[in-house]
Protein backbone atom coordinates (compact mmCIF):
# COMPACT_ATOMS: atom_id res chain seq x y z
CA UNK A 1 0.00 0.00 0.00
CA UNK A 2 0.83 3.49 -0.19
CA UNK A 3 0.95 5.91 2.19
CA UNK A 4 -0.19 8.85 0.56
CA UNK A 5 -3.87 7.84 -0.36
CA UNK A 6 -5.88 9.97 1.20
CA UNK A 7 -7.65 8.60 4.13
CA UNK A 8 -10.84 10.68 4.12
CA UNK A 9 -14.28 10.32 5.85
CA UNK A 10 -15.96 8.48 3.21
CA UNK A 11 -12.83 6.42 2.32
CA UNK A 12 -12.95 5.06 6.20
CA UNK A 13 -16.53 4.01 5.96
CA UNK A 14 -16.11 2.07 2.79
CA UNK A 15 -12.93 0.36 4.73
CA UNK A 16 -15.05 0.07 7.57
CA UNK A 17 -17.55 -2.00 5.36
CA UNK A 18 -15.19 -3.90 3.38
CA UNK A 19 -13.60 -5.41 6.71
CA UNK A 20 -16.93 -6.31 7.69
CA UNK A 21 -16.57 -8.54 5.33
CA UNK A 22 -15.25 -12.04 5.94
CA UNK A 23 -12.12 -13.25 3.69
CA UNK A 24 -11.62 -9.36 2.89
CA UNK A 25 -8.22 -9.09 4.43
CA UNK A 26 -5.01 -7.29 3.07
CA UNK A 27 -4.17 -9.13 -0.02
CA UNK A 28 -8.04 -7.87 -1.33
CA UNK A 29 -7.67 -4.15 0.20
CA UNK A 30 -4.59 -3.67 -2.13
CA UNK A 31 -6.35 -5.25 -5.19
CA UNK A 32 -9.33 -3.47 -4.56
CA UNK A 33 -7.06 -0.03 -4.20
CA UNK A 34 -5.01 -0.69 -6.86
CA UNK A 35 -8.17 -1.08 -9.65
CA UNK A 36 -10.15 1.77 -8.08
CA UNK A 37 -9.69 4.84 -7.91
CA UNK A 38 -11.46 4.84 -4.55
CA UNK A 39 -13.60 2.58 -2.32
CA UNK A 40 -16.50 3.89 -2.60
CA UNK A 41 -15.94 2.88 -6.53
CA UNK A 42 -15.31 -0.59 -5.14
CA UNK A 43 -18.19 -0.81 -2.74
CA UNK A 44 -20.82 -0.24 -5.84
CA UNK A 45 -18.72 -2.30 -8.55
CA UNK A 46 -20.41 -5.24 -9.95
CA UNK A 47 -19.13 -8.75 -9.94
CA UNK A 48 -17.30 -8.72 -13.43
CA UNK A 49 -15.20 -5.33 -12.28
CA UNK A 50 -14.39 -6.88 -8.96
CA UNK A 51 -13.44 -9.66 -11.30
CA UNK A 52 -11.10 -7.49 -13.26
CA UNK A 53 -9.75 -6.09 -10.04
CA UNK A 54 -7.82 -9.67 -9.60
CA UNK A 55 -10.02 -11.09 -6.80
CA UNK A 56 -11.08 -14.84 -6.71
CA UNK A 57 -14.41 -16.17 -6.91
CA UNK A 58 -14.81 -16.70 -3.60
CA UNK A 59 -14.24 -13.11 -3.09
CA UNK A 60 -16.39 -12.06 -5.07
CA UNK A 61 -19.22 -13.66 -3.81
CA UNK A 62 -18.58 -12.94 -0.52
CA UNK A 63 -18.83 -9.25 -1.32
CA UNK A 64 -21.78 -9.35 -3.34
CA UNK A 65 -23.64 -11.90 -1.00
CA UNK A 66 -22.57 -9.73 2.03
CA UNK A 67 -22.62 -6.11 0.62
CA UNK A 68 -26.55 -5.43 0.62
CA UNK A 69 -26.49 -6.54 4.24
CA UNK A 70 -24.23 -3.93 5.11
CA UNK A 71 -24.13 -0.17 5.09
CA UNK A 72 -21.48 1.99 5.35
CA UNK A 73 -23.35 4.96 7.25
CA UNK A 74 -24.82 2.22 9.34
CA UNK A 75 -20.73 0.80 10.69
CA UNK A 76 -20.16 4.09 11.16
CA UNK A 77 -22.48 5.18 13.57
CA UNK A 78 -21.90 2.14 15.42
CA UNK A 79 -18.30 3.43 16.23
CA UNK A 80 -19.67 6.66 17.03
CA UNK A 81 -22.24 4.71 19.34
CA UNK A 82 -20.02 2.94 21.61
CA UNK A 83 -16.75 5.62 21.34
CA UNK A 84 -14.45 3.79 19.33
CA UNK A 85 -12.19 4.67 16.81
CA UNK A 86 -11.04 3.51 13.26
CA UNK A 87 -7.33 3.42 12.51
CA UNK A 88 -6.32 2.59 9.26
CA UNK A 89 -3.17 1.99 7.80
CA UNK A 90 -2.63 5.23 6.40
CA UNK A 91 -3.64 7.01 9.83
CA UNK A 92 -1.00 8.10 11.48
CA UNK A 93 -2.19 6.41 14.55
CA UNK A 94 -1.31 3.06 13.35
CA UNK A 95 2.15 2.07 14.71
CA UNK A 96 4.99 1.92 12.54
CA UNK A 97 6.10 -1.43 13.79
CA UNK A 98 3.04 -3.51 12.98
CA UNK A 99 3.10 -1.90 9.26
CA UNK A 100 6.18 -4.22 9.06
CA UNK A 101 4.42 -7.51 9.23
CA UNK A 102 3.67 -9.52 6.11
CA UNK A 103 -0.08 -10.12 7.76
CA UNK A 104 -0.49 -6.32 8.54
CA UNK A 105 -4.19 -5.60 9.03
CA UNK A 106 -5.53 -2.69 6.85
CA UNK A 107 -7.41 -1.13 9.90
CA UNK A 108 -8.14 -2.06 13.62
CA UNK A 109 -10.59 -0.42 15.79
CA UNK A 110 -9.28 1.46 19.13
CA UNK A 111 -10.96 2.41 22.41
CA UNK A 112 -8.35 4.70 24.07
CA UNK A 113 -4.98 6.11 22.38
CA UNK A 114 -1.40 4.69 21.16
CA UNK A 115 1.08 7.25 21.88
CA UNK A 116 4.94 7.82 20.53
CA UNK A 117 5.84 6.29 24.28
CA UNK A 118 3.98 3.09 23.40
CA UNK A 119 6.89 2.22 20.93
CA UNK A 120 8.58 0.71 23.61
CA UNK A 121 6.11 -2.00 24.31
CA UNK A 122 6.64 -5.97 24.91
CA UNK A 123 3.75 -8.34 24.52
CA UNK A 124 3.68 -10.79 27.72
CA UNK A 125 1.74 -14.02 27.29
CA UNK A 126 0.99 -17.76 29.41
CA UNK A 127 -1.72 -19.94 30.01
CA UNK A 128 -5.04 -19.18 30.86
CA UNK A 129 -4.72 -21.64 34.38
CA UNK A 130 -1.74 -19.89 35.92
CA UNK A 131 0.13 -20.97 39.08
CA UNK A 132 1.09 -19.13 42.00
CA UNK A 133 4.53 -19.20 40.69
CA UNK A 134 3.03 -18.05 37.35
CA UNK A 135 1.33 -15.04 38.62
CA UNK A 136 4.11 -13.72 41.32
CA UNK A 137 6.77 -14.34 38.29
CA UNK A 138 4.19 -11.89 35.97
CA UNK A 139 3.42 -9.77 38.73
CA UNK A 140 6.67 -8.63 39.35
CA UNK A 141 8.65 -9.25 36.06
CA UNK A 142 5.55 -6.41 34.85
CA UNK A 143 5.96 -4.39 37.53
CA UNK A 144 9.66 -3.45 36.55
CA UNK A 145 8.89 -3.32 33.01
CA UNK A 146 6.16 -0.58 33.57
CA UNK A 147 8.23 1.61 35.78
CA UNK A 148 11.41 1.11 33.33
CA UNK A 149 8.56 3.24 30.93
CA UNK A 150 7.33 -0.30 28.78
CA UNK A 151 4.56 -0.59 27.69
CA UNK A 152 2.98 -3.99 28.06
CA UNK A 153 0.91 -5.40 25.31
CA UNK A 154 -1.36 -8.60 26.29
CA UNK A 155 -4.38 -10.53 24.75
CA UNK A 156 -7.11 -9.24 27.45
CA UNK A 157 -7.65 -13.41 28.39
CA UNK A 158 -7.77 -15.25 31.42
CA UNK A 159 -4.68 -15.88 33.08
CA UNK A 160 -1.40 -14.64 32.91
CA UNK A 161 -3.21 -12.04 30.36
CA UNK A 162 -5.39 -10.67 32.88
CA UNK A 163 -2.52 -10.71 35.37
CA UNK A 164 0.12 -8.65 33.11
CA UNK A 165 -2.84 -6.05 32.12
CA UNK A 166 -3.33 -5.37 36.09
CA UNK A 167 0.14 -5.16 37.28
CA UNK A 168 0.90 -2.69 34.64
CA UNK A 169 -2.44 -0.69 35.81
CA UNK A 170 -1.23 -1.04 39.68
CA UNK A 171 2.34 0.33 38.90
CA UNK A 172 0.92 3.63 37.15
CA UNK A 173 1.85 2.14 33.41
CA UNK A 174 0.57 1.56 30.32
CA UNK A 175 -1.08 -1.40 28.87
CA UNK A 176 -2.50 -2.30 25.23
CA UNK A 177 -4.87 -4.92 25.16
CA UNK A 178 -5.61 -7.16 21.58
CA UNK A 179 -9.29 -8.64 21.72
CA UNK A 180 -10.74 -11.54 19.56
CA UNK A 181 -13.95 -9.69 18.86
CA UNK A 182 -15.56 -6.30 18.73
CA UNK A 183 -14.93 -4.21 21.08
CA UNK A 184 -18.38 -3.40 21.77
CA UNK A 185 -18.48 -6.97 23.80
CA UNK A 186 -15.42 -7.40 25.83
CA UNK A 187 -14.20 -11.50 26.33
CA UNK A 188 -14.27 -12.75 28.61
CA UNK A 189 -16.95 -10.32 30.36
CA UNK A 190 -15.15 -10.87 33.34
CA UNK A 191 -12.77 -8.43 32.58
CA UNK A 192 -14.75 -5.47 31.00
CA UNK A 193 -13.85 -2.92 33.71
CA UNK A 194 -10.40 -4.14 33.33
CA UNK A 195 -11.03 -3.27 29.39
CA UNK A 196 -12.53 0.17 30.56
CA UNK A 197 -9.44 0.82 32.58
CA UNK A 198 -7.06 0.02 29.82
CA UNK A 199 -8.42 1.84 27.31
CA UNK A 200 -7.88 5.15 29.99
CA UNK A 201 -4.21 4.27 30.45
CA UNK A 202 -3.49 2.71 27.05
CA UNK A 203 -6.08 1.38 24.06
CA UNK A 204 -7.76 -1.89 23.32
CA UNK A 205 -7.58 -2.66 20.15
CA UNK A 206 -9.30 -5.15 17.41
CA UNK A 207 -9.09 -5.42 14.01
CA UNK A 208 -12.78 -7.19 14.19
CA UNK A 209 -16.28 -4.75 13.71
CA UNK A 210 -18.46 -3.91 16.37
CA UNK A 211 -20.85 -7.18 16.71
CA UNK A 212 -18.35 -9.38 15.62
CA UNK A 213 -18.48 -11.99 18.46
CA UNK A 214 -15.19 -13.72 19.61
CA UNK A 215 -14.95 -17.16 17.70
CA UNK A 216 -12.17 -19.61 18.58
CA UNK A 217 -10.44 -19.17 15.15
CA UNK A 218 -10.06 -15.66 15.86
CA UNK A 219 -7.73 -15.94 18.96
CA UNK A 220 -4.27 -17.04 16.88
CA UNK A 221 -5.01 -14.69 13.67
CA UNK A 222 -5.00 -12.03 16.73
CA UNK A 223 -1.90 -12.99 18.10
CA UNK A 224 -0.09 -11.55 14.77
CA UNK A 225 -0.82 -7.73 16.51
CA UNK A 226 0.19 -9.23 19.21
CA UNK A 227 3.77 -9.55 18.31
CA UNK A 228 3.11 -7.62 15.68
CA UNK A 229 3.36 -4.25 17.68
CA UNK A 230 5.86 -5.49 20.19
CA UNK A 231 10.01 -5.41 20.13
CA UNK A 232 9.27 -8.63 21.58
CA UNK A 233 7.28 -11.44 23.46
CA UNK A 234 7.62 -12.82 26.61
CA UNK A 235 6.43 -16.10 27.73
CA UNK A 236 5.66 -17.39 31.27
CA UNK A 237 4.01 -20.61 31.64
CA UNK A 238 2.68 -22.33 28.66
CA UNK A 239 2.00 -25.73 27.72
CA UNK A 240 2.95 -27.97 24.75
CA UNK A 241 -0.17 -27.23 22.98
CA UNK A 242 -0.82 -23.46 24.64
CA UNK A 243 -1.95 -20.32 22.61
CA UNK A 244 1.28 -18.24 24.19
CA UNK A 245 3.60 -20.60 21.56
CA UNK A 246 1.47 -19.85 18.79
CA UNK A 247 2.58 -16.18 19.67
CA UNK A 248 6.31 -16.57 20.02
CA UNK A 249 6.57 -18.89 16.37
CA UNK A 250 4.86 -15.75 15.36
CA UNK A 251 7.51 -13.21 16.83
CA UNK A 252 10.15 -15.43 15.14
CA UNK A 253 8.84 -14.95 11.22
CA UNK A 254 8.18 -11.15 12.32
CA UNK A 255 11.92 -11.11 13.75
CA UNK A 256 11.09 -10.18 17.13
CA UNK A 257 12.79 -11.38 20.13
CA UNK A 258 11.34 -14.43 22.34
CA UNK A 259 12.00 -14.31 26.09
CA UNK A 260 10.66 -17.39 28.53
CA UNK A 261 10.59 -17.83 31.71
CA UNK A 262 11.91 -21.06 33.34
CA UNK A 263 10.03 -23.48 35.22
CA UNK A 264 10.01 -26.76 36.65
CA UNK A 265 10.23 -29.20 34.76
CA UNK A 266 7.76 -31.13 36.42
CA UNK A 267 5.02 -28.57 35.74
CA UNK A 268 2.71 -29.06 32.60
CA UNK A 269 1.97 -25.75 32.29
CA UNK A 270 6.02 -24.94 31.93
CA UNK A 271 6.74 -27.51 29.11
CA UNK A 272 6.20 -24.88 26.36
CA UNK A 273 8.34 -22.32 27.75
CA UNK A 274 11.29 -24.64 28.66
CA UNK A 275 11.10 -25.80 25.31
CA UNK A 276 11.09 -22.47 23.91
CA UNK A 277 14.45 -21.96 25.62
CA UNK A 278 15.99 -25.29 24.29
CA UNK A 279 14.86 -24.06 21.18
CA UNK A 280 16.56 -20.82 21.53
CA UNK A 281 14.63 -18.39 23.31
CA UNK A 282 16.27 -15.63 25.80
CA UNK A 283 15.94 -16.92 29.68
CA UNK A 284 14.54 -14.45 31.93
CA UNK A 285 14.56 -14.74 35.60
CA UNK A 286 14.59 -10.76 35.93
CA UNK A 287 12.75 -7.95 33.81
CA UNK A 288 16.48 -6.82 33.89
CA UNK A 289 17.20 -9.50 31.35
CA UNK A 290 14.90 -7.93 29.08
CA UNK A 291 16.08 -4.44 28.96
CA UNK A 292 19.81 -6.02 28.20
CA UNK A 293 18.69 -7.72 25.32
CA UNK A 294 16.66 -5.21 24.45
CA UNK A 295 19.28 -2.71 24.67
CA UNK A 296 16.77 -0.14 26.98
CA UNK A 297 19.35 0.10 29.89
CA UNK A 298 19.92 3.11 29.04
CA UNK A 299 16.89 4.50 29.26
CA UNK A 300 15.16 2.62 32.06
CA UNK A 301 14.58 4.61 34.63
CA UNK A 302 16.70 3.40 37.73
CA UNK A 303 14.42 2.78 40.54
CA UNK A 304 15.41 3.79 44.45
CA UNK A 305 14.65 0.62 46.58
CA UNK A 306 12.62 1.27 49.33
CA UNK A 307 14.33 0.55 53.25
CA UNK A 308 11.82 -1.05 54.72
CA UNK A 309 12.34 -1.06 58.49
CA UNK A 310 10.32 -3.29 60.33
CA UNK A 311 8.19 -1.61 63.50
CA UNK A 312 7.77 -4.42 65.29
CA UNK A 313 9.47 -7.39 67.29
CA UNK A 314 6.22 -9.72 65.55
CA UNK A 315 7.19 -7.89 62.17
CA UNK A 316 10.99 -8.61 62.52
CA UNK A 317 10.24 -11.99 63.15
CA UNK A 318 8.49 -12.13 60.27
CA UNK A 319 9.97 -10.85 57.86
CA UNK A 320 13.03 -13.18 58.52
CA UNK A 321 10.55 -16.36 58.17
CA UNK A 322 9.19 -15.32 54.79
CA UNK A 323 11.38 -15.31 51.65
CA UNK A 324 10.45 -15.13 47.75
CA UNK A 325 8.92 -18.54 47.37
CA UNK A 326 5.34 -18.28 48.94
CA UNK A 327 4.52 -19.59 52.39
CA UNK A 328 1.58 -20.47 53.63
CA UNK A 329 0.32 -18.98 56.77
CA UNK A 330 -0.05 -22.71 58.77
CA UNK A 331 3.85 -22.60 57.90
CA UNK A 332 4.92 -18.76 58.93
CA UNK A 333 2.65 -20.02 62.39
CA UNK A 334 4.87 -22.99 62.99
CA UNK A 335 8.56 -21.21 62.05
CA UNK A 336 7.67 -18.33 63.89
CA UNK A 337 6.28 -19.89 67.17
CA UNK A 338 3.44 -17.12 67.23
CA UNK A 339 -0.46 -17.42 67.44
CA UNK A 340 -2.11 -17.72 64.55
CA UNK A 341 -4.21 -14.17 65.76
CA UNK A 342 -0.69 -12.51 66.01
CA UNK A 343 0.71 -13.76 62.82
CA UNK A 344 -2.43 -13.15 60.80
CA UNK A 345 -2.81 -9.34 62.16
CA UNK A 346 0.97 -8.82 61.82
CA UNK A 347 0.78 -9.98 58.25
CA UNK A 348 -2.04 -8.12 57.11
CA UNK A 349 -0.52 -4.80 58.10
CA UNK A 350 2.93 -5.81 56.74
CA UNK A 351 1.04 -6.15 53.67
CA UNK A 352 -0.66 -2.63 53.83
CA UNK A 353 2.75 -1.14 54.32
CA UNK A 354 3.59 -3.10 50.84
CA UNK A 355 6.75 -5.16 53.16
CA UNK A 356 5.02 -8.57 51.75
CA UNK A 357 1.90 -9.63 49.30
CA UNK A 358 -0.81 -12.60 49.29
CA UNK A 359 -0.35 -14.73 46.44
CA UNK A 360 -3.44 -16.72 46.85
CA UNK A 361 -4.69 -19.51 49.20
CA UNK A 362 -3.41 -17.63 51.71
CA UNK A 363 0.87 -17.89 50.83
CA UNK A 364 2.57 -15.00 51.63
CA UNK A 365 6.30 -13.64 50.20
CA UNK A 366 8.44 -10.89 50.68
CA UNK A 367 8.40 -8.00 48.11
CA UNK A 368 10.78 -7.16 45.64
CA UNK A 369 12.15 -4.63 47.95
CA UNK A 370 12.44 -6.33 51.50
CA UNK A 371 14.31 -9.44 49.93
CA UNK A 372 16.80 -7.14 48.85
CA UNK A 373 17.07 -5.84 52.50
CA UNK A 374 16.35 -9.14 54.18
CA UNK A 375 17.65 -11.80 52.21
CA UNK A 376 20.78 -13.83 53.74
CA UNK A 377 23.47 -14.73 52.71
CA UNK A 378 24.52 -18.24 53.13
CA UNK A 379 28.23 -19.01 52.62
Amino acid sequence: MADNIEDSKADIAYRVAFNAIPGIGRVRFNQLENHFQNLEAAWNAGPGELRQAGLDKNSVKAITDWRPRISPETEIQKLKRFGIKAITYYSPDFPARLKEIYDYPPLFFMKGSIIAEDEWCLAVVGTRNPSAYGRQVTEEIVTGLVRSKITIVSGLARGIDTVAHRAALEAGGRTIAVTGGGLDSIYPAENTAMADSISKNGAVISEYNPGIKPRPENFPRRNRILSGLSMGVLVIEAGKASGALITAHLALEQNREVFAVPGSILSPASRGTNQLIKEGAKLVSDYTDILEELNLTSVAEQLEMKEIIPSSDSEAMLLKKLGAEPIHIDEICRASSMSTAAVSSTLAMMELKGMIKQVGAMNYCLCREAREKYTVEID
